[in-house]
């Protein structure tokens, strides 16, 4: 469905790649960083004005957004920490639209996933891939990020459609959407499926994951929650990202071949 060959000139010429290499820790990291997105925005919704915890949010997604696209190349804390701003504004945008607009979790779903429909199809038809390991021009960056946004507004729509309107709750919305995410894990070990259909597909069903993960340590008993508190649920998550990020910081093991690097190892 979605293929990586033939791409076409992005638009600037090609640079260093500004994502990292798809990894287990990547995943791993992916997954508390929506977690994360979600206790962090229902904290500060909580503990502060809706509308200030908005704003907080959206400043620190353009702070984050900014100094990823400033960034020469690829570079673990600058990276991290745009996906960890996407994810609280993402949680609190699509929040908003339910809350203060009223639209149901299972329209809203559906206007998310239009919306990723059109990102994709604007991106396969201007660059000719979809792939994560051709991020090197600020065009090609700019897709990446506008998918990666449309992926956690739908994601926690889809987790909210799940847990409330179907009355499934924290822990069983999160058991079905761990046994939907291993069926493109498994798809693409198993039966060599897309690569970059079962990357996105994996993508957007993490994010309502972690989402009800997050809800299901935070959220108080009478609400199927284990009410250990959004507060100590986000400065748990937080030191588990700090952590791992620091370790890929470090080994740098997710830094992905630059094309001319490959190149020469193919020669050689």
């Amino acid at each position: 469905m979605f293929s990586a060959r033939h791409s076409r000139p992005g638009l600037t010429t090609a640079g260093a790649l500004r994502v990292p290499q798809i990894t287990a820790v990547f995943w791993l990291v992916k997954g508390l960083s929506t977690a994360m997105g979600e206790s962090v925005s229902d904290y500060l919704v909580g503990v502060m004005a809706p509308p200030l915890a908005v704003l907080l949010g959206f400043v620190g997604f353009l702070a984050a957004l900014v100094a990823q696209f400033r960034a020469a190349r690829y570079r673990a804390w600058t990276y991290w920490s745009a996906v960890a701003g996407v994810g609280v504004f993402g949680t609190m945008a699509a929040d908003v639209v339910h809350v203060a607009v009223g639209v149901p979790y299972a329209v809203s779903s559906l206007l998310y996933a239009i919306v990723l429909a059109a990102v994709f199809a604007s991106w396969r038809a201007t660059e000719g891939t979809l792939s994560v390991h051709s991020i090197d021009t600020p065009r090609r960056e700019a897709f990446y990020w506008a998918a990666v946004m449309a992926t956690f507004a739908m994601g926690t729509a889809l987790g909210d459609l799940t847990a409330v309107t179907a009355h499934l709750g924290y822990g069983s919305s999160a058991v079905l959407f761990a046994v939907l995410i291993a069926i493109p894990a498994a798809g693409r070990y198993w039966l060599r499926w897309d690569a970059v259909l079962t990357f996105w597909t994996a993508y957007v069903l993490t994010r309502p994951l972690g989402a009800s993960i997050a809800d299901g340590l935070g959220k108080p008993r009478s609400s199927s929650g284990l009410g250990l508190g959004d507060g100590p649920v986000t400065l748990v998550l937080a030191l588990l990202i700090v952590a791992l990020v620091a370790y890929l910081a470090v080994s740098r093991s997710d830094v992905q071949p630059e094309p001319s690097e490959q190149l020469e190892t193919a020669r050689s």
